[in-house]
């Protein structure tokens, strides 16, 4: 498994977060963990095929999504993830591999990623695998957990 492939994810989480959510987020420290799913956790799930294949996964607290839809809605308060709030926080991962992508691309590795896939913490399977992972920390928001499984 090589870090260097989640270092587009997070180069463009810092770009789209700064801008739809306008919070600079700090990076926290990369390391390898087991994939597990959190309780009360929010689950953006989108695969990668082509010249690397897996997975990535943006995990955040269910309060933690609220902020951010809310911030993606021009600060007006979302109490609660409805159908708006899942389709705002999909677009998010959505935006940030979609740029992801990109920036491999310019760096020679071409990779087509899937739509995203949104999962409450208990509606998902987790095959034990490792992940690279990387939270982003969001003053006043909370933290946005990135990890990459590059099969």
């Amino acid at each position: 498994m090589k870090a260097e492939f989640i270092n587009p994810f997070l180069e463009s989480a810092r770009i789209v977060i700064e801008q739809v959510v306008q919070v600079r987020p700090a990076t926290g420290t990369l390391g390898i963990r087991e994939l597990t799913y959190i309780e009360d956790y929010i689950w953006i799930h989108i695969g990668m095929s082509g010249q690397v294949s897996g997975n990535v996964i943006f995990g955040l607290n269910e309060s933690v999504a609220l902020k951010m839809v809310s911030a993606m809605m021009g600060g007006f308060m979302v109490t609660e993830l409805d159908e708006m709030g899942h389709s705002a926080i999909s677009e998010l991962g959505n935006m940030i591999s979609g740029n992801a992508s990109t920036i491999l691309y310019n760096q020679g590795v071409r990779v087509d990623i899937t739509p995203p896939k949104v999962l409450k913490s208990t509606e998902g399977d987790v095959n034990s695998a490792k992940a690279l992972t990387v939270p982003l920390i969001m003053d006043g928001i909370g933290e946005l957990d990135i990890q990459v499984l590059i099969s």
